[in-house]
This record gives C-alpha cells, sequence and structure tokens, in this order.
C-alpha cells in the first residue's frame, strides 16, 4: 500500500447464494480524499463499503484499511480498526426510544471509555454545532425532519472522531434544497476533519458536490473512473446515462 492510500480493495469477490454480487473490484481510496461510487440499484456499492468494515464478509480478495489486510482478522483486530471508521448509513440509523442527546452519548461510551459526564456533554454539544443543529439536543428522532436525522446521525459519526467516513446514500429521500445542504455538510467535515469518504449515491448533484474521484459499478466490477466533467464526457453511453 502506498504511503498516501488509506484504503485498497483488490479484487474483491462477494455473492449471495447464485447472486454475484461483487466480480472482482479493485479500487483505492487515498488519505483526505472524498471517492463517489455510483451504480444501479442492486450492483453492489453498499455491499462493497459493508466489507470494508467487516459487516459483510468477503468470499474473496483483500481489503487494506490504515496499511493492515483486514480479510483475516480477529475479532478484537478488526475492532481497533472500525473504532477509527465511520459509517453514516442512509436511514440515519438512530435509536428512535432515545433522545438525541442520549443517541450521541451512548456511541460514544461505546468508543471512548473513562470519559466525564462535562466531556461527553462537551463532545455531544461540538458534534452538534458542527452539523448546525446544538437546539435540536433533547428532541427524539420522531420529531426530527428527514434531513434533520441525516445530520444527526453525521454529528454521531463524527463524535468518534473518524479518520475514515463511509457514506451509504447520505441525501436519499431529501428534497433539493436539504440535499444540497448536507452535501456541503460533507464537504465541511471534509476540510474540517481531513476525512478520507468514501461516498456512496444516487444523487448526481451529490456526486458532483463532494466527489474529488468517481467510480462507477457496472456487473459486479469498477466499469469506469474519473472525475464528474470526465466522466460527464465520456465516450461510452452507458456512462454518460449516468450525467443525463
Amino acid at each position: 500500500m502506498q504511503d498516501n492510500t488509506i484504503i485498497s480493495i483488490k479484487n474483491l469477490w462477494k455473492s449471495f447464494g447464485e447472486n454475484q454480487v461483487l466480480k472482482g473490484v479493485n479500487l483505492t481510496v487515498n488519505k483526505g480524499e472524498n471517492l463517489v461510487i455510483l451504480g444501479r440499484s442492486g450492483s453492489g456499492k453498499s455491499v462493497a463499503i459493508k466489507c470494508l468494515v467487516g459487516l459483510v464478509e468477503a468470499d474473496k480478495g483483500d481489503i487494506e484499511v490504515f496499511g493492515t489486510n483486514i480479510t483475516n482478522l480477529r475479532k478484537d483486530a478488526l475492532n481497533k480498526i472500525r473504532v477509527r471508521i465511520g459509517f453514516m448509513f442512509q436511514n440515519g440509523a438512530l435509536y428512535d426510544s432515545m433522545s438525541v442527546r442520549q443517541n450521541l452519548s451512548f456511541t460514544l461510551k461505546h468508543h471512548t471509555h473513562n470519559l466525564s459526564d462535562e466531556e461527553i456533554e462537551n463532545k455531544i454539544i461540538e458534534a452538534l454545532e458542527n452539523v448546525g443543529l446544538e437546539e435540536a439536543i433533547d428532541k427524539m428522532p420522531s420529531e426530527l425532519s428527514g434531513g434533520m436525522r441525516k445530520r444527526i446521525g453525521l454529528a454521531r459519526t463524527l463524535i468518534i472522531n473518524p479518520e475514515i467516513i463511509l457514506y451509504d446514500e447520505p441525501t436519499a429521500g431529501l428534497d433539493t434544497i436539504t440535499s444540497r445542504e448536507i452535501s456541503e455538510l460533507i464537504l465541511s467535515v471534509q476540510k474540517k476533519y481531513k476525512t478520507t469518504s468514501i461516498i456512496i449515491t444516487h444523487d448526481m448533484m451529490c456526486a458532483k458536490r463532494t466527489g474529488n474521484r468517481i467510480m462507477i459499478l457496472k456487473d459486479g466490477v469498477i466499469n469506469a473512473e474519473g472525475t464528474y466533467s470526465e466522466l460527464e464526457k465520456s465516450n461510452d453511453e452507458w456512462v454518460r446515462s449516468f450525467f443525463i
């Protein structure tokens, strides 16, 4: 793995029964980069990033994160790498029975031990300030709009100070204005925290705003790679179809 490479996936295969989803995916992500992965529904985008954190076990291939091959790691060793990675799920994945404060506190206590109550409160407030929602600290998830839930989901990800963030459809189900706000938030997080990110999305405006580089999955492999403007002008009609 090169000095600047934080994530390296080589020849990644994954099937579910007869359904062969990934058929030899290769990709690298450099330190501080936002990599966007595009693809039709069911193309394996989310499966690839779940393999990256061990939520799904790969059938074959090598996955290196921070210079360590994680494919055969014991659980305790894998967990040491996982705590350096934030995962923003599509639905925000908040606990409905907990307030915003309790959701963030639960995550923080799970990842970081021996913090005082004051330190926990300060970290919660800082995380909420970073997503512009400090006033929502005592609200329940049911009181939040879709965009607010996404922001709180991001705050919960940021509270553990991750070096890598994996975004799974961060703007799905949101209106155009809120989607733009989430995309801008992803950029501000990258700039402020120097995070390295993979962003799975169907939202081409999100891809254009947030992606330093874009890859497109087709038939289980990376079919195209480049910047937004490069892929938009591709000679491949299928690649161009994403940009219409």
